[in-house]
């Protein structure tokens, strides 16, 4: 302790870690570690890293001996198998579970055109081991690829395309996004590339009544006698007095615009704001219905307007 040390390595950015001005969450996780001792990056470049390189092929253990025979001589010749014992766990849990064994009775029934069942009895998807339905199996199988020391707490759609290849069970996408959601590390580290939400913009005071109106559907309702399973709410926002009409869902703009003529037009006028949020999908139509229907009422009543009195024949 109190002894300077010296750091050689080959990201350059590294080097000015103590003196750059704006840091990322991980790296400022690091420099706390790292604060506490007396040490100095130098940038070295990789391939002038010679020595380093070969410091780290230099024999630093004795040779493994069993029974007086050297295993590290070039003359022995060793196999190392590396198996998943994830799979050996999925293909033990295939024969107990019960959706595995409906897949292999319609399977029977009639063909399939990407399930397989292979000489051992083993269900695939194409050429995806079949995962029963087993949440701590498919968390198993999410965390290894998601917390592992190799694979550093990727996205949902890397682990994805990364588990898609070899593994498959039913809303398989939705609860690798679900798990990288719940994770702890990830929410704490990786920062939020939105952009910072702004202030909030609150709507005006209406100046008089029935001039601006907001309207929402209340759906889903039990279907009375005269054929209605929906009502339309009109509100005032001024005086936050409201309309409740009756309507069916299958209404076309054309049906509302005439309802909104001789229910609301007729008692308050022509509005000139509406406010609507998710309540018409096709609220051009409806404006555009509404201002034709306007149209044609005042060519209706123009001609009686504007109709000078007979004069009297003398």
């Amino acid at each position: 302790m109190g002894n300077l040390c010296h750091i050689y390595t080959d990201h350059k950015s590294l080097k000015y870690i103590f003196t750059q001005p704006e840091l990322n969450m991980r790296q400022r996780r690091w420099l706390e570690l790292i604060k506490d001792y007396n040490l100095e990056v130098h940038y070295h470049p990789g391939k002038a890293n010679v020595v380093a390189d070969a410091l780290s092929r230099k024999q630093h253990v004795e040779p493994l001996l069993e029974e007086g025979f050297n295993l590290l001589h070039p003359v022995v010749l060793h196999n190392i198998v590396i198996s998943c014992s994830l799979e050996s766990q999925i293909i033990e849990l295939q024969k107990s579970d019960p959706g595995i064994f409906h897949i292999k009775r319609k399977m029977q029934e009639q063909d399939t055109k990407h399930f397989r069942v292979d000489e051992k009895g083993v269900l695939w998807f194409d050429n995806r081991l079949v995962v029963p339905k087993d949440h701590d199996v498919h968390n198993k199988i999410i965390d290894e690829a998601h917390s592992s020391k190799l694979s550093i707490h990727l996205g949902s759609s890397k682990i994805y395309q990364d588990l898609k290849p070899r593994f498959w069970w039913t809303k398989m996408k939705k609860e690798i996004a679900a798990y990288v959601a719940r994770c702890d590390t990830c929410c704490r580290v990786k920062a939020v590339h939105l952009k910072p939400a702004g202030l909030l913009q609150p709507l005006s005071v209406p100046g008089w009544k029935w001039e601006e109106i907001s309207m929402d559907f209340i759906v889903g309702l039990p279907l009375t006698q005269k054929g209605h399973n929906s009502i339309w709410v009109i509100v005032d926002r001024l005086t936050k007095s409201a309309h409740f009409i009756p309507v069916h869902a299958t209404y076309r703009p054309s049906d509302y615009a005439e309802l909104y003529f001789s229910q609301i037009v007729r008692l308050h006028g022509v509005p000139r704001t509406i406010i609507s949020i998710e309540v018409l999908s096709s609220l051009p139509a409806f404006g555009s219905t509404c201002i034709h229907s306007l149209v044609q009422n005042w060519f209706a009543i123009q001609p009686t307007i504007l109709k000078p009195p007979d004069r009297l024949s003398v």
